[in-house]
């Protein structure tokens, strides 16, 4: 609710009027216009028992709040105090503190302690989230976000709700489009806007932790054909194209962020749920609505291209100065983007920690700064494109631990198609374990210990001697959709790990997620031999009750998971100790 709206505080900040009451320990709407009907004050839904301030109810009355409780008026100025809840007195009903003849029924004033866990708890149900860094100050605020927000139809490519069970999958793009004051002096003023900054947010099923994967905007990569919706509403299908960078999944051609989440399902197996978008101007607003962000250079520097001018060691910066920072390339590294890459995640783990602080969460000034700014600043799907969902996703991110928030950048190669390395092709030996982990949902920081222990009763299973592989005998059923995986895997199997007794049986009865291998217990060597060489879990196996006769073989049917022959169905449980992970929690000097 905007008070300056009404005309009646034009030099008043809205947030400033958010006012903590110390009996009830909420945020209330505190109007100290001079003169006008104070009745018209708003009070947000959802407050408790709250009363104006200025202009109290009784009996059909009204007493100002000037007066004496025996309804003269007071010579002293006016002053505002906070509105009471009704309370219950020994003897009589409810009525505003003190009104009844005993008041051993009230309640025992709270200590600020407590007052202040309080208001923790309000304020951390509206945390914002990394970049596009999201709070609301009340539910009287929504419909003033709502209308700031901007939202694009991306059909079924984003139609997940945020509070369903399951992990959740939010692709974070950062255009290189020139909106705003003073950001068409930046590089292509025309420029549509390509995804120039791409973080896919992994966050877990059990919430207590999140992978932060980067994915490089020079990638060259294969873009699907995407169909996006039209101004008019008809539909349009964007034909893909081959061997291209990835930034231009976004923008080229007419394409949206649907274009963009799809390509990186391509990439990664791992399916976005909604996408957040920001721009230049973006970063200038956050960047100040939280007071600004700090930042650690290991040496100074001063960049004519971006205009960052900057001294060794620890800034706080914001506006004009956090753009030149997450833009600066040439300062850093070996001044490619993938150094640049490194630098922005300083910047975004920096912002989490200045978002979570008690400094912005028990501020209701920054929080409504951070909410009008953070709105008017997203592009967002349709699914979550109100402020109820908004302040719902937020909850479920703000359950992270932010040193459970692990930054990583797809492992990438020079591209070897050019003599000039100007961009960088997929490191399929690292990269694919990481995206399993992902799809997995297997940690970066740190696993639960009730999963710990499930894996290792399963993994059990796996222990013992194993047989040789001659003397493996398997049938192989499809079950899962890519076509012609059983005969390419009882060819592998044959041709690169000796299992000549292995058999193509064709489709199964009926598709299925994970691979599974059924076996007799009289075959359990066979079947730790087959799990070792498939890269089979634990999970996987399934033992019969009776033991196998004659030439009986086990059976394998490959589910959904099987990624072709070779790949191990189960991915690793940490990840490689030659790729670097940065932590959300840790701040780190830019060298």
């Amino acid at each position: 609710m905007d008070a300056q709206s009404r005309g009646r505080a034009d030099e008043i900040d809205p947030a400033d009027q958010w006012v903590l009451n110390p009996q009830t320990g909420d945020y209330e709407l505190r109007l100290t216009q001079s003169g006008g009907d104070s009745r018209r004050r708003s009070t947000p839904p959802g407050q408790r028992g709250s009363r104006s301030a200025s202009a109290v109810r009784e009996g059909g009355g009204e007493r100002r709040s000037g007066a004496r409780d025996g309804g003269g008026r007071g010579n002293g100025p006016r002053r505002e105090v906070p509105a009471q809840r009704g309370r219950r007195t020994a003897n009589g009903p409810r009525g505003p503190e003190g009104s009844g003849p005993d008041t051993a029924g009230r309640r025992k004033r709270k200590q600020p302690k407590a007052r202040r866990k309080k208001a923790l708890i309000w304020t951390g149900g509206v945390m914002a989230f990394v970049l596009v860094g999201l709070s609301a100050g009340a539910y009287a605020l929504y419909q003033h976000f709502n209308s700031n927000l901007n939202t694009v139809d991306i059909g079924d490519a984003g139609n997940k709700d945020v509070t369903s069970d399951g992990p959740l999958n939010i692709l974070v793009i950062g255009t290189d489009k020139r909106t705003g004051k003073g950001n068409e002096g930046y590089g292509d003023k025309g420029s549509a806007g390509h995804a120039d900054t791409n973080i896919l947010f992994h966050v877990s099923k059990d919430r207590t932790n999140a992978t932060a994967l980067s994915i490089p905007r020079d990638l060259i990569t294969d873009i699907p054909d995407c169909e996006t919706t039209q101004p008019d509403g008809t539909k349009k299908v964007i034909p893909g194209t081959q061997g291209v960078r990835f930034n231009v999944s976004l923008g080229q051609e007419g394409r949206d962020p649907g274009c963009t989440m799809r390509t990186v399902e391509e990439i990664t197996g791992v399916r976005p749920d909604h996408f957040m978008m920001v721009d230049f101007n973006a970063v200038k607003e956050l960047s100040t609505a939280v007071g600004g962000v700090k930042v650690c250079l290991a040496k100074p520097v001063k960049d004519k291209d971006s205009h960052l001018d900057l001294p060794a060691g620890e800034s706080k910066i914001q506006g004009e100065d956090a753009l030149a920072f997450v833009r600066t390339r040439h300062s850093f590294g070996n001044q490619s983007d993938l150094d640049r890459i490194k630098v922005q995640q300083q910047f975004i783990g920096s912002m989490i920690r200045q978002m979570k602080s008690d400094d912005t969460l028990t501020s209701p000034t920054k929080l409504y700064k951070l909410a009008n700014a953070a709105t008017k600043a997203l592009t967002v799907d349709k699914a979550i494109g109100s402020g109820t969902k908004l302040v719902s996703l937020a909850k479920e991110l703000s359950k992270v631990d932010t040193k459970n928030i692990t930054f990583v950048t797809v492992p990438v190669l020079d591209n070897p198609a050019e003599k000039v390395h100007a961009t960088v092709v997929l490191n399929k030996a690292k990269s694919e374990p990481l995206f399993q982990m992902m799809r997995e949902d297997t940690s970066l920081t740190e696993v639960n210990k009730q999963k710990k222990a499930a894996k290792s009763k399963q993994d059990a299973l796996l222990k013992g001697t194993k047989a040789a592989a001659a003397d493996v005998r398997v049938d192989v059923l499809n079950g899962g959709d890519r076509p012609g995986a059983a005969q390419e895997t009882v060819t592998w199997l044959q041709n690169d790990q000796g299992v000549l007794k292995s058999t193509n049986k064709a489709n199964a009865p009926a598709k299925i997620s994970k691979t599974t291998l059924e076996y007799a217990p009289n075959q359990a060597d066979q079947a730790r031999a087959l799990a070792a060489m498939m890269g089979l879990p634990g999970s996987a196996l399934k033992q019969g009750t009776t033991d196998a006769e004659g030439l009986q073989a086990m059976v394998l049917t490959l589910g959904a998971d099987f990624k072709g022959a070779g790949v191990p169905i189960t991915g690793p449980t940490k990840a490689p100790a030659d790729i670097p992970l940065a932590n959300a929690a840790k701040a780190e000097c830019a060298k």
